[in-house]
Parts: C-alpha cells; structure tokens; sequence
C-alpha cells in the first residue's frame, strides 16, 4: 500500500475509497458528527483518503437514504452474534 506524509490510509481510486467510506459506516457505529463521510484527493501523494470535513459524499448519502447501511449493519450484527456461539 502507499504511503503518504500524512500518515493516512491510500486508496487508488474514488471509487475504492468510497467502498471503503461505505463500509466502514455499514462496520462502525459513530457516534453523531465523527466519522468519515467524505472522500479526497490528496495533494500530496494524489492518492485518495477518507475525511470527517466537508460535504457528504453523495453515495454515502444514498446509502444512507434508502436504508441500505443501516440494514448492512444489522446483518452485520447477526453474524457477529452468530461468531460468539
């Protein structure tokens, strides 16, 4: 994986950057207000990093809108319940 002199994580893409943004909401419960929402492009290593600041990324948004991570993360729940036992 690249590095960058910010120390953050390095997505190839904006897309991949996203997926990860998606899913890392779908795995962690943040609380209100912290937490990425957004992705950019660094001006640095020109790689991409997921970011807390500034507008929503709008596939985020219709993620959230239409319920899909709120039911991702529910299954994801089950199968963590399901694990212990």
């Amino acid at each position: 994986m690249a590095q960058c002199v910010t120390h953050k994580k390095c997505f190839p893409s904006r897309e991949f950057a996203e997926d990860v943004l998606i899913e890392a909401q779908t795995t962690y419960e943040y609380a209100f207000g912290s937490g990425p929402i957004a992705v950019y492009q660094c001006e640095d290593c020109g790689y991409f990093h997921l970011t807390s600041r500034g507008p929503m990324s709008e596939r985020l948004a219709q993620h959230l809108a239409n319920g899909s991570i709120r039911r991702q993360r529910e299954a994801n729940q089950w199968l963590d319940k399901l694990k212990r036992k």
